[in-house]
């Protein structure tokens, strides 16, 4: 087993999280898309919306990822989650925003730039802003019913630790960033 191997290692991710209204207000879509789509609800407290997916991350490494997030200087904005929908290949009805808003790409890019800049690998993948409602569902193509929209404000994002537990996961957040006016 090699030094590296032996590091402890953290499952870490930058995401937007939503204050207990806004999830709130998007947990509700998930009692009617239980009932069409069957399978098992998100807790209301793990409700996000990734940002960038680090994976197994060095404990050591932490703080210079803080400070990575720091050098951020992304603005607030709002987003808007109005549509749900399927991924078939691994079973998940999502949030999503019917428009994408500026800002949030912009943010996922500087941070993606930061996290290059500072040696941290991640997933590398188109962006699609999504939250996770419901996972082990069963849909077909055909679009899930209208849901209200619900808006948030983003006014932050945070760093997230995920923690295996016995009947699942728990989200820690580690830290705050916060965003410009």
């Amino acid at each position: 087993m090699t030094e590296i191997d032996m590091q402890k290692r953290a499952r870490i991710f930058f995401a937007l999280w939503p204050d207990d209204a806004e999830s709130a207000a998007i947990s509700a879509w998930q009692p009617s898309l239980l009932q069409l789509c069957g399978g098992r609800q998100m807790p209301a407290a793990n409700l996000h919306n990734t940002l960038v997916f680090l994976g197994n991350v060095a404990l050591e490494r932490l703080e210079a990822l803080q400070l990575a997030a720091q050098e951020v200087s992304s603005v607030k904005f709002k987003i808007t989650f109005n549509i749900a929908r399927y991924w078939g290949h691994n079973q998940i009805v999502y949030a999503a925003p019917g428009v994408v808003p500026s800002p949030l790409t912009q943010l996922v890019k500087e941070l993606e730039q930061k996290l290059l800049h500072h040696h941290f690998t991640f997933e590398r993948r188109s962006y699609k802003p999504h939250v996770t409602l419901l996972r082990h569902a069963r849909w077909t193509d055909a679009p899930l019913p209208a849901m209200l929209p619900v808006v948030w404000a983003v006014r932050d994002f945070v760093l997230v630790q995920s923690v295996s537990e016995g009947q699942g996961v728990r989200y820690e957040i580690l830290a705050r960033f916060p965003l410009a006016e």
